[in-house]
């Protein structure tokens, strides 16, 4: 993928404010399908049919899955998700119990073997990070809502 090293790189940072959106406690991927659904609804509702506000909302979508999904797949369980509104972003925040591993984009990988999730993220994201609380990682990201 392309872009800065440092900006692929994922700090350790708590995220800005956030208020007003959703949150899912989740254990399974077979999860993802509804929540993916009902994350799209609630987007679509906020974006009043606004053409360019439905293709960010998408972003933020797939971003969230990507985030859910690598929780669920290697966090060790406690996967509380959540999608909430600051002043021009989507803060995208997943927490698992996987405290001592944080988020790490994979190096050196064949495309074709997966992986690269974290960098699409970071390319998408206005800015994004990690940080411990309560002994679970928090990963966030936040993605543009306009």
């Amino acid at each position: 993928m392309s872009g800065e090293p440092a900006r692929l790189a994922w700090p350790s940072s708590p995220p800005p404010p956030a208020v007003d959106g959703w949150s899912w406690e989740l254990t399974t991927v077979a999860e993802l399908p509804r929540v993916r659904a009902e994350l799209r609804r609630g987007l679509a509702a906020r974006s009043n049919g606004d053409e360019h506000a439905e293709e960010l909302d998408e972003a933020v979508v797939l971003a969230f899955d990507e985030m859910a999904s690598n929780a669920l797949r290697h966090g060790g369980g406690g996967v509380r998700a959540r999608v909430q509104q600051t002043p021009g972003a989507w803060l995208i925040e997943v927490r698992d119990s996987a405290a001592t591993r944080p988020p790490q984009p994979a190096v050196g990988r064949d495309p074709s073997q997966g992986g690269l999730g974290l960098y699409l993220i970071a390319e998408m994201a206005d800015d994004h990070g990690w940080y411990l609380a309560d002994g679970q990682k928090s990963v966030w990201a936040l993605l543009p809502r306009c």
